[in-house]
């Protein structure tokens, strides 16, 4: 019976992804459940942060979110200049969040030798820092998203809710002079938390990221106060930066 209840909870979740959203009608029709077993499925996978509940049916919570590898190999020379700057700006002592982004990880690789207090939702940010005893390290609880490492869901955001700390480094999906975004809204929910527990907000982004919007609005520029850059940004960039106040950190290649 409880192979059959994954098979089943396994199909749910392939419809809803593959459509987007799938009505209990159809569920019913795939897995030959009633709706009202169908119901209590989407009130779990609701639950896990897997897929949203919706009037008749579920909806998929976002863009698959691309497998971190793939990620991790983009623009990889730049991310890791970004990442050895943004280590810069942490001082000894701090409690730092760092999300789970790829740039973020060579944040987390110059952070040897620092007496800190490190809090992640990345269970590869988790490996790399876990060997070093002057870093206390706090790992987010939740869903964990095979295919990129991190953490999501209501259990990571109820957790970041006990949490304050000196600084956030985050990095986005895309950048337009709204706002910052990203593909995944269990993603922005878990950053937004972020963003709320942090005193100072520190944006990573590479040269692919500037006039590029994502499926889900992560925050405004007023929630920001620092971005570090890899080259100086476009002219007219430096206008929105200004007028929101947000300090623009240069990489050194």
């Amino acid at each position: 019976m409880a192979v059959l209840l994954d098979q089943r909870r396994d199909i749910i979740l392939q419809l809803i992804e593959s459509q987007g959203f799938a009505s209990l009608q159809s569920l019913s029709e795939a897995t030959g459940a009633s709706e009202s077993t169908l119901r209590r499925d989407l009130e779990l996978l609701d639950r896990n942060g897997q897929i949203r509940r919706a009037r008749g049916g579920a909806a998929y919570v976002g863009e698959s979110l691309t497998p971190f590898e793939v990620r991790r190999e983009r623009a990889s020379a730049e991310k890791q200049r970004l990442g050895l700057r943004a280590a810069d700006l942490i001082q000894p002592g701090e409690t730092v969040l760092l999300d789970g982004g790829t740039t973020t990880l060579e944040v987390a690789r110059n952070l040897a030798g620092k007496s800190l207090q490190v809090v992640t939702n990345s269970l590869p940010i988790v490996s790399i820092l876990a060997g070093a005893p002057e870093i206390e390290l706090i790992f987010l609880g939740g869903y964990l998203y095979p295919k990129t490492g991190v953490t999501l869901g209501p259990l990571t955001t109820a957790a970041l809710e006990r949490i304050k700390a000196r600084r956030l480094v985050l990095s986005a999906g895309g950048m337009t002079p709204e706002g910052l975004f990203n593909s995944n809204s269990l993603l922005v929910d878990a950053e937004r938390k972020m963003i709320e527990a942090a005193d100072e907000i520190v944006v990573l982004a590479d040269g692919t990221k500037f006039g590029h919007s994502e499926l889900a609005f992560l925050c405004g520029w007023d929630a920001v106060d620092r971005i570090v850059v890899d080259g100086a940004p476009p002219p007219e960039w430096r206008n929105v930066f200004d007028d929101h106040g947000v300090a623009v950190e240069l990489t050194t290649k």
